[in-house]
Protein backbone atom coordinates (compact mmCIF):
# COMPACT_ATOMS: atom_id res chain seq x y z
CA UNK A 1 0.00 0.00 0.00
CA UNK A 2 1.05 3.55 -0.29
CA UNK A 3 0.88 6.60 1.53
CA UNK A 4 -2.87 7.18 1.32
CA UNK A 5 -4.26 3.49 2.20
CA UNK A 6 -1.63 3.67 4.91
CA UNK A 7 -2.83 7.06 6.07
CA UNK A 8 -6.53 6.13 6.26
CA UNK A 9 -5.48 2.59 8.10
CA UNK A 10 -4.33 4.94 11.11
CA UNK A 11 -6.40 4.68 14.58
CA UNK A 12 -4.76 7.49 16.10
CA UNK A 13 -2.16 10.35 15.89
CA UNK A 14 0.80 8.77 16.37
CA UNK A 15 0.15 6.10 14.21
CA UNK A 16 -0.27 8.17 11.43
CA UNK A 17 3.46 8.89 12.28
CA UNK A 18 4.58 5.20 12.58
CA UNK A 19 3.00 4.64 9.48
CA UNK A 20 5.31 7.09 7.55
CA UNK A 21 8.13 6.46 9.21
CA UNK A 22 8.22 3.10 8.55
CA UNK A 23 10.01 3.59 5.30
CA UNK A 24 12.46 5.88 6.23
CA UNK A 25 13.89 4.65 9.15
CA UNK A 26 16.29 1.86 10.56
CA UNK A 27 14.70 -1.68 11.79
CA UNK A 28 16.60 -0.71 15.29
CA UNK A 29 15.64 2.42 15.50
CA UNK A 30 12.03 1.61 15.87
CA UNK A 31 11.54 1.04 19.77
CA UNK A 32 13.50 4.71 20.29
CA UNK A 33 10.34 6.39 19.26
CA UNK A 34 6.93 6.50 21.73
CA UNK A 35 4.51 3.62 21.65
CA UNK A 36 2.03 5.22 20.12
CA UNK A 37 4.74 5.94 16.93
CA UNK A 38 5.70 2.46 17.25
CA UNK A 39 2.16 0.72 16.91
CA UNK A 40 1.88 3.21 13.39
CA UNK A 41 5.19 0.77 12.35
CA UNK A 42 4.24 -2.35 13.79
CA UNK A 43 0.70 -1.67 11.78
CA UNK A 44 2.47 -0.64 8.59
CA UNK A 45 4.39 -3.56 8.53
CA UNK A 46 1.25 -5.86 9.18
CA UNK A 47 -0.76 -3.91 6.06
CA UNK A 48 2.64 -5.12 4.10
CA UNK A 49 2.33 -8.44 4.82
CA UNK A 50 -1.13 -9.28 4.60
CA UNK A 51 -0.72 -7.13 1.32
CA UNK A 52 1.46 -9.05 0.18
CA UNK A 53 0.17 -12.25 0.05
CA UNK A 54 -3.71 -11.56 -0.65
CA UNK A 55 -4.96 -13.32 -4.03
CA UNK A 56 -6.15 -9.82 -5.25
CA UNK A 57 -3.14 -8.36 -5.25
CA UNK A 58 -1.09 -11.23 -7.09
CA UNK A 59 -4.10 -10.65 -9.96
CA UNK A 60 -3.07 -6.49 -9.97
CA UNK A 61 0.42 -7.22 -9.86
CA UNK A 62 0.33 -8.94 -13.21
CA UNK A 63 -1.11 -5.82 -15.51
CA UNK A 64 2.54 -4.35 -14.57
CA UNK A 65 5.00 -7.23 -14.10
CA UNK A 66 5.48 -7.54 -18.11
CA UNK A 67 6.92 -3.66 -17.67
CA UNK A 68 8.34 -4.05 -14.47
CA UNK A 69 8.64 -7.21 -13.44
CA UNK A 70 10.15 -7.08 -9.64
CA UNK A 71 8.59 -3.51 -9.15
CA UNK A 72 4.89 -4.53 -9.87
CA UNK A 73 3.92 -4.11 -6.23
CA UNK A 74 5.35 -0.74 -5.80
CA UNK A 75 2.97 0.28 -8.89
CA UNK A 76 0.51 -1.88 -7.41
CA UNK A 77 0.91 0.54 -3.91
CA UNK A 78 0.23 3.13 -6.04
CA UNK A 79 -2.66 2.16 -8.07
CA UNK A 80 -4.50 1.19 -4.88
CA UNK A 81 -3.70 4.39 -3.92
CA UNK A 82 -6.22 6.24 -6.92
CA UNK A 83 -8.84 3.47 -5.62
CA UNK A 84 -8.85 4.07 -1.88
CA UNK A 85 -9.02 8.03 -2.75
CA UNK A 86 -12.13 7.75 -5.15
CA UNK A 87 -13.87 4.92 -2.72
CA UNK A 88 -16.70 7.11 -1.27
CA UNK A 89 -17.86 4.54 0.74
CA UNK A 90 -15.53 5.19 3.27
CA UNK A 91 -15.26 8.97 2.88
CA UNK A 92 -16.65 11.76 0.92
CA UNK A 93 -14.61 14.09 -1.16
CA UNK A 94 -15.05 16.45 1.54
CA UNK A 95 -13.92 13.94 4.28
CA UNK A 96 -11.30 12.87 1.90
CA UNK A 97 -9.59 16.67 1.86
CA UNK A 98 -10.13 16.64 5.43
CA UNK A 99 -7.97 13.57 6.34
CA UNK A 100 -5.30 14.60 4.17
CA UNK A 101 -5.46 18.08 5.73
CA UNK A 102 -5.17 16.48 9.14
CA UNK A 103 -2.57 13.85 8.38
CA UNK A 104 -0.38 17.07 7.06
CA UNK A 105 -1.04 18.72 10.42
CA UNK A 106 -0.36 15.67 12.25
CA UNK A 107 3.07 14.94 10.87
CA UNK A 108 4.27 18.60 10.79
CA UNK A 109 3.24 18.68 14.57
CA UNK A 110 5.71 15.62 14.98
CA UNK A 111 8.92 17.09 13.51
CA UNK A 112 11.15 16.36 15.83
CA UNK A 113 10.61 12.83 14.96
CA UNK A 114 10.90 12.99 11.12
CA UNK A 115 14.65 12.58 9.55
CA UNK A 116 15.51 15.22 7.02
CA UNK A 117 14.89 13.50 3.73
CA UNK A 118 11.05 12.80 4.79
CA UNK A 119 10.94 16.31 6.34
CA UNK A 120 11.72 17.72 2.46
CA UNK A 121 9.19 15.20 0.80
CA UNK A 122 6.32 16.07 3.44
CA UNK A 123 6.72 19.85 1.99
CA UNK A 124 6.42 18.70 -1.28
CA UNK A 125 3.24 16.25 -0.41
CA UNK A 126 1.60 19.23 1.21
CA UNK A 127 2.67 21.71 -0.99
CA UNK A 128 0.92 19.54 -4.24
CA UNK A 129 -1.54 17.85 -1.94
CA UNK A 130 -0.32 14.53 -2.94
CA UNK A 131 -2.99 12.31 -0.68
CA UNK A 132 -6.02 14.32 -2.21
CA UNK A 133 -4.52 14.26 -5.14
CA UNK A 134 -4.45 10.30 -5.79
CA UNK A 135 -8.16 10.22 -6.84
CA UNK A 136 -6.81 11.82 -9.74
CA UNK A 137 -5.27 10.12 -12.76
CA UNK A 138 -2.71 13.33 -13.10
CA UNK A 139 -1.46 12.37 -9.46
CA UNK A 140 -1.34 8.74 -9.80
CA UNK A 141 0.58 9.35 -13.01
CA UNK A 142 3.08 11.88 -11.36
CA UNK A 143 3.03 9.40 -8.21
CA UNK A 144 4.42 6.82 -11.13
CA UNK A 145 7.00 8.56 -12.83
CA UNK A 146 8.57 9.06 -9.63
CA UNK A 147 8.49 5.18 -8.69
CA UNK A 148 9.88 4.99 -12.01
CA UNK A 149 13.09 8.03 -11.35
CA UNK A 150 13.78 6.15 -8.12
CA UNK A 151 14.33 2.67 -9.25
CA UNK A 152 17.97 1.72 -10.22
CA UNK A 153 17.39 -0.72 -12.63
CA UNK A 154 14.33 0.51 -15.00
CA UNK A 155 14.13 2.98 -17.86
CA UNK A 156 12.31 5.91 -16.71
CA UNK A 157 9.42 6.32 -19.40
CA UNK A 158 8.06 2.85 -19.29
CA UNK A 159 4.50 3.08 -20.22
CA UNK A 160 3.47 2.30 -16.75
CA UNK A 161 0.54 4.66 -16.25
CA UNK A 162 -0.33 4.05 -19.94
CA UNK A 163 -0.71 -0.20 -18.13
CA UNK A 164 -2.92 1.45 -15.34
CA UNK A 165 -5.67 3.31 -17.72
CA UNK A 166 -6.01 0.29 -20.11
CA UNK A 167 -6.48 -1.71 -17.27
CA UNK A 168 -8.31 0.20 -14.64
CA UNK A 169 -11.79 -2.07 -14.39
CA UNK A 170 -9.16 -5.48 -13.40
CA UNK A 171 -7.37 -3.04 -10.98
CA UNK A 172 -10.60 -1.88 -9.87
CA UNK A 173 -11.82 -5.48 -9.33
CA UNK A 174 -8.80 -6.06 -7.49
CA UNK A 175 -9.13 -3.35 -5.11
CA UNK A 176 -12.77 -3.98 -4.21
CA UNK A 177 -12.05 -7.53 -3.70
CA UNK A 178 -8.99 -6.90 -1.66
CA UNK A 179 -9.66 -3.68 0.43
CA UNK A 180 -12.29 -4.77 2.69
CA UNK A 181 -10.03 -7.49 3.76
CA UNK A 182 -7.45 -4.95 4.25
CA UNK A 183 -9.53 -3.18 6.13
CA UNK A 184 -10.22 -5.76 8.50
CA UNK A 185 -7.25 -7.43 9.34
CA UNK A 186 -5.99 -3.69 10.01
CA UNK A 187 -8.86 -3.54 12.87
CA UNK A 188 -7.99 -6.65 14.01
CA UNK A 189 -4.09 -5.44 14.46
CA UNK A 190 -4.88 -2.35 16.61
CA UNK A 191 -7.53 -3.95 18.43
CA UNK A 192 -4.28 -6.64 19.46
CA UNK A 193 -2.02 -3.28 19.57
CA UNK A 194 -4.22 -1.65 22.12
CA UNK A 195 -4.16 -4.60 24.04
CA UNK A 196 -0.29 -4.25 24.69
CA UNK A 197 -1.09 -0.77 26.45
Amino acid sequence: MNYLAHSFLTFTDGQIVGQFLEDFIKNRDRFSFPKDIQDGITLHRAIDTFTDSHPAIHEAKKVFSPLVRLYAGAFVDVSMDYFVANDLSLHSLAEWKAHSLKVYRVLNEHQQYLPENFKNMLIRMEGDDWLYNYRNDRGIKFSMQNVLNKAKYLEKDIPVFEAFLNNKDILQQCYDDFFPDLLDHAKGVNALLQMEN
